[in-house]
């Protein structure tokens, strides 16, 4: 959500060079008056065609130095998870927010990427401290520079802009798990109230594997 209280004002965009690594990279937070996407696109170096993980794996898989060699870039991948064309898949599983003043909440993303609530998809009180959590899944191709942006408007103007920068990843059976930094929500009577919000993931190819809108409430107490 990225609501944290007078944190983001007049800050400015930091970005890192994620390497191949199965591990997460550290967040990159930061505010943007631009929602859509980073300005470094343009700077991204050309780089030869790409070529299928399974073809990369199979390719001089008798030469030992050589396959040890690519498990330190991009892992030990299960060949069950890698599929014999060129497209990440990432399926975004579940978002999750967890407080100090109450249970996680455990926000499921539905096939078709939409909340199956019409109202209102969570409720979160005016002045928690509180975490999101990412959960997804990357089969078929390493997934490169996967981002997570989120915009947030109230009453049609917008408040927020968080872009984080998740990391690359390789292929495997077991769920990858992100956690975002701690932050707060505002707190008063000009804080409390409906918002609208639209969160995306995206890679460095700039290809959305989850486009969600949803509204939620900053209330005084929990609901």
């Amino acid at each position: 959500m990225g609501l944290e209280d007078g944190k983001k004002e007049g800050g400015e965009t930091s970005e890192k060079e994620i390497g191949l690594s199965r591990k997460n990279s550290e967040s990159s937070l930061s505010p943007t008056e631009d929602d859509e996407e980073d300005d470094h696109e343009d700077k991204k170096p050309v780089l030869g065609p790409m070529i299928a993980l399974k073809e990369q794996l199979e390719k001089d898989k008798d030469d030992e130095s050589l396959r040890r060699w690519k498990e330190q870039l991009i892992g030990v991948v299960d060949l069950e998870d890698v599929g014999e064309t060129l497209d990440p898949v990432v399926k975004i599983l579940d978002l999750t927010i967890r407080s100090p003043d109450r249970e996680e909440m455990i926000l499921k993303i539905p096939d078709d990427g939409l909340p199956s609530p019409k109202g209102p998809w969570f409720t979160i009180k005016e002045g928690s401290k509180y975490t999101l959590v990412f959960n997804f899944r990357v089969t078929n191709n390493i997934v490169s520079g996967l981002r997570y942006n989120n915009t947030v408007w109230k009453t049609g103007v917008k408040v927020d802009s968080t872009k984080a920068m998740l990391g690359t990843f390789s292929p495997q059976a077991e769920p990858y798990q992100h956690v975002m930094p701690e932050e707060t929500t505002p707190s008063g009577f000009i804080a409390r109230g409906s918002y609208s919000a639209r969160t995306k993931f995206v890679d460095d190819d700039n290809k959305c594997y989850l486009e969600i809108n949803y509204t939620f409430d900053i209330r005084k107490n929990w609901q």
